[in-house]
């Protein structure tokens, strides 16, 4: 079995997602074993559990809440064409053709909340290649000028092992009143 933390879904997610709308579906984005497909649906979310491995993310199929779509995300045909979503969240994972995606597909006032490594990491181990790891201030950059800004962090973390990460939560649309 895996270690607890690994299985745990990120404080970030955690404390960010009460910001997605409870109306609409939030796409958990290069899922894996689901951590927070299944975390997102127990707080009441429809969820879409996205990844490219079926045998990883065959278990969630019987998660309730949770729908599955295996897609590989770096194919250039994004699979999610046409849909918008309440929530996005991705963790752990980069391909930087997404985000114009990702963005795209955010309805009014939804909520991406993204957190990956960043620039610096290769001291810790992998992710260790360059294009894998954000440049600094990268999200804040993907986004600036398309979705309003409600946390960014861009800290050394120590759970679930000491990494250099860059965290965000963005609302996409006009202030909520």
């Amino acid at each position: 079995m895996p270690p607890q933390s690994e299985i745990e879904p990120s404080d970030w997610v955690k404390r960010w997602s009460r910001l997605i709308p409870p109306a609409g579906t939030v796409v958990d984005l290069a899922c894996g074993a689901g951590r927070h497909s299944r975390w997102l649906a127990s707080q009441g979310y429809r969820v879409l559990a996205v990844d490219r491995e079926e045998a990883i993310v065959a278990p969630l199929r019987s998660c309730a809440g949770v729908e599955v779509e295996v897609a590989d995300l770096e194919t250039g045909n994004w699979p999610l064409a046409g849909r918008r979503f309440a929530g996005i969240v991705v963790t752990n994972y980069l391909h930087r053709p997404l985000f114009a995606h990702l963005l795209e597909s955010l309805a009014d006032r939804g909520v991406l909340i993204y957190e990956t490594f960043a620039a610096g990491n290769e001291k810790f181990g992998k992710p260790s290649n360059p294009d894998f790891l954000l440049a600094d201030g990268e999200l804040l950059d993907r986004v600036r000028g398309r979705l309003r800004v409600v946390a960014y962090e861009a800290v050394q973390s120590e759970q679930p092992r000491p990494a250099m990460v860059q965290r965000l939560c963005a609302v996409a649309g006009p202030p909520v009143p």
